[in-house]
């Protein structure tokens, strides 16, 4: 019987601002060999690719990462939302003067592909402070805001998506899983020793991210990890 082909699709972000640009395209030490990484997007979502596919091979450290980036999303998702209601609240606080929040001129449209929904979590991030930087920009344009608050609370929204960004730094998959832990294989041992020992009921598998993928019950590590033709995965 024939099955239909895995699904494809496309998606684009657009953004409008220079701060917010920069969160997607980050400060990698090749470019800037005298100052430290800034890990943006596109090093957050490959990070997280390769965590999304060890949690499919049954690596409870990859679930464990999966749930801390996943509520951590939810939770400067809600931080940017209360720090624009702010800004929102400055602009209205004109009586009798309507202000429109400033659009650029030649916003940049930006491709967006990734393998695991957690790098489209991460540009819903920066959508959210692009709208927040334009409100503040637009507030300091007309008066409503010095420029040194003005780049106080830039600063602020960007550390909530650099917070969530940082999470995976440093994640290399090794190859453990669960049952690695029973009596500590050298790999878990060496696991245990960089990213501690993860929540007893993640390790027994009751407690994962809400968005997280199906635990293979044969890992085929040769093809990388990537969905198996003639599934419905994009």
């Amino acid at each position: 019987m024939q099955r239909p082909g895995g699904l494809r699709g496309e998606a684009h972000m657009v953004i409008q601002t220079r701060q917010a640009q920069r969160l997607f395209h980050g400060r990698s030490r090749r470019d800037s060999p005298d100052k430290p990484e800034i890990i943006g997007l596109t090093r957050f979502a490959t990070l997280m690719r390769h965590v999304w596919q060890a949690a499919s091979r049954d690596d409870p450290w990859a679930d464990w990462l999966l749930l801390r980036v996943y509520y951590a999303v939810e939770e400067h998702r809600e931080g940017l939302d209360v720090l624009r209601q702010q800004i929102d609240r400055t602009l209205e606080s004109m009586p009798a003067v309507e202000i429109e929040l400033a659009e650029s001129v030649r916003p940049i449209q930006v491709p967006l592909s990734f393998s695991s929904p957690y790098g489209y979590m991460g540009a819903y991030l920066i959508a959210e402070f692009d709208r927040y930087a334009r409100a503040i920009l637009t507030a300091r344009h007309v008066g409503l805001l010095p420029r040194d608050e003005s780049e106080r609370r830039l600063h602020e929204g960007g550390r909530l998506v650099r917070g969530v960004f940082h999470i995976p730094q440093g994640w290399r998959y090794r190859a453990t899983k669960r049952a690695d832990l029973a009596q500590p294989t050298p790999a878990a041992e060496r696991m245990i020793e960089e990213w501690g020992y993860p929540p007893n009921d993640v390790v027994r598998g009751e407690v994962r991210a809400p968005v997280a993928p199906p635990i293979s019950a044969v890992s085929d590590v040769t093809n990388g990890g990537e969905a198996a033709e003639g599934s419905d995965d994009l």
